[in-house]
């Protein structure tokens, strides 16, 4: 499937994108790398291969990697701004961003 300048900048004008000749340029052919991509993940035979929205395991018991959700004290007050630069009372001060 190729891609040509005029879907390229169709595309664009729906993302409210505007690129220099020299980015067009770019862009159609990273976007037909892109596609040609897809077009490549199409030929993996699948046959038999049970559909996934999830990397883990669905059982619980499958799953090791995670820990349960157990209730636990937090770390002290002063614990936690123990190497604070610049502690508040009882907080962490920080610079102010605008």
């Amino acid at each position: 499937m190729a891609i040509t300048r005029a879907e390229v900048l169709e595309i664009a004008a729906l993302a409210n994108l505007q690129f220099s000749e020299p980015e067009l340029e770019d862009f159609t052919a990273q976007f037909q790398r892109i596609l040609n991509y897809i077009e490549k993940l199409k030929e993996v035979e699948v046959e038999g291969v049970a559909p996934t929205s999830h990397i883990a395991p669905d059982e619980p018991a499958e799953m090791p990697a995670f820990r349960g959700d157990e209730a636990r004290p937090s770390l002290p007050v002063e614990e936690a701004l123990m190497n604070a630069p610049d502690p508040g009372d009882n907080h962490f001060r920080v610079p102010k961003v605008l």
